[in-house]
């Protein structure tokens, strides 16, 4: 596998192209597998103290994303065409949040990827999706 971006060029290219949410994102890994960091803060949460679904929504889709960018470089146009999220268990208060991604097909005009997102400290995962990627024409 040839990646096209590291974590430090995926990290500004996030911060120029999204810097409305690039601060809530930390880029720990880039390989065969992506793992992102949500920095969970007060505007995550939902009443009750537990992070939204829309939140767990958002890391996954950034989460896929980037590490499809890692192999393709930064094609900002590459875009959401389908999405699919199952919420397993209840995010633990007060930690963050880690998505593993993998990419599970990389074609020439789709990609299709899968993240498992865990509260910090905790193996079992509290949410899993998949999306599907348009990759715009070169």
């Amino acid at each position: 596998m040839q990646l096209q971006m590291d974590a430090t060029s995926l990290d500004r290219f996030l911060a120029e192209a999204f810097p409305q949410v690039a601060d809530d994102f930390v880029i720990e890994t880039v390989g065969e597998e992506l793992v992102v960091r949500l920095l969970v803060g007060h505007g995550h949460l939902r009443p009750g103290g537990t992070v939204s679904g829309p939140t767990m929504f958002a890391l996954a889709d950034v989460g896929i994303y980037l590490a499809i960018l890692a192999r393709i470089g930064p094609v900002a146009l590459a875009v959401t065409t389908n999405a699919s999220i199952d919420f397993l268990r209840k995010p633990a208060a007060g930690r963050d949040l880690i998505a593993r991604v993998r990419i599970l097909k990389l074609g020439r005009v789709l990609a299709v990827g899968d993240a498992l997102i865990f509260s910090d400290g905790d193996a079992a995962p509290v949410a899993r999706a998949s999306m599907t990627y348009s990759i715009p024409p070169k």
